[in-house]
């Protein structure tokens, strides 16, 4: 009789310890990173990318370091494409392919980005005058490559500025010192959009996503 109730207990035991085992491999299914987790952590990070791009332009905004930087243009015949200073004379390209730009706003993006395994594109879209009437009908569709390092994934994220020019602006050459030249349609990538003192209204994206 002992030896049968020893058994029964023992079986007992050995249940036990199934819906034990079952309960922690259920509990550990419903715990686990979850498609829906992994897309909050995801969007988390995203976030954090754009309010990270969203201060760069505002602190570029504030030393007047974008503004440079769109106007840091070679329009030099010479330069065949025109292009923005810094770009090699062989290259056959109007922007950066393996870095920010060599003047403030790049310094900007580089501790921002570069040194985290970042990777960003900056655009420019300037404002177009469609049908001639001496106002901006909008912004180009094409865009200006100021830094191109690829097609960006799906989970990249974009931050914008806007940058004001009017007639009486110039060029900055490559120590970002103002020159002699004024912006007009033929030393610029922008045209003039406007019959008053406003030359043009430029949206400056910067788009970044991880590696």
């Amino acid at each position: 009789m002992r030896r049968v109730r020893g058994q029964a207990y023992a079986l007992e035991g050995i249940v036990v310890s199934l819906l034990l085992v079952g309960s922690l491999v259920f509990a550990l299914q419903v715990t686990a990173v979850t498609p829906l987790s992994a897309s909050t952590s995801s969007q988390h990070i995203e976030n954090q990318q754009r309010a990270v791009a969203e201060g760069v332009l505002a602190t570029a905004v504030e030393q007047d370091a974008l503004r440079i930087a769109v106007l840091n243009w070679n329009h030099d015949p010479a330069s065949d494409p025109p292009r923005f200073y810094g770009i090699g004379a062989s290259a056959e390209r109007s922007f950066y392919v393996d870095g920010p730009p060599e003047n403030e706003f790049g310094t900007l993006l580089e501790r921002a980005f570069s040194s985290r395994g970042i990777v960003f594109n900056v655009l420019i879209r300037p404002s177009v005058d469609i049908d001639d009437d001496g106002t901006d009908d909008g912004f180009a569709t094409e865009a200006q490559r100021m830094v191109y390092r690829g097609e960006p994934s799906d989970n990249a994220v974009t931050a914008t500025r806007l940058v004001t020019l009017y007639d009486d602006d110039v060029l900055y050459d490559d120590d970002e010192h103002p020159t002699s030249t004024r912006i007009d349609g033929d030393s610029f990538y922008a045209e003039d959009v406007s019959d008053d003192v406003l030359y043009n209204v430029v949206r400056v994206e910067v788009v970044v996503w991880r590696q």
